[in-house]
């Protein structure tokens, strides 16, 4: 399976929607391109994700944490991360 991440804009935010399996190395592709959004709302949309590995949660946890809205997040991705915050 592959790993996608599109860019869309409009008034407000970044979007990067986000589609297939999520595991470490899209991770720090993911962490790189957050880094040159610094200065807008990022918004991921996860509607499209299949599964994610364990660096991946602990990813969509901080960067939740930090700001980044977490949109369309899979029910399992949600408890995960829920899991992840309670963890750490």
């Amino acid at each position: 399976m592959t790993y996608r991440i599109d860019r869309a804009t409009n008034d407000a935010s970044i979007v990067f929607v986000l589609s297939g399996e999520m595991d470490a190395d899209h991770v720090s592709t993911l962490r790189a391109l957050l880094r040159n959004e610094a200065s807008v709302r990022v918004v991921l949309d996860l509607e499209a994700v299949t599964l994610v590995d364990r660096d991946a949660v602990t990813f969509l946890a901080r960067a939740e944490a930090a700001g980044v809205t977490l949109r369309n997040c899979p029910t399992y991705v949600r408890t995960w991360i829920s899991l992840q915050i309670h963890d750490e």
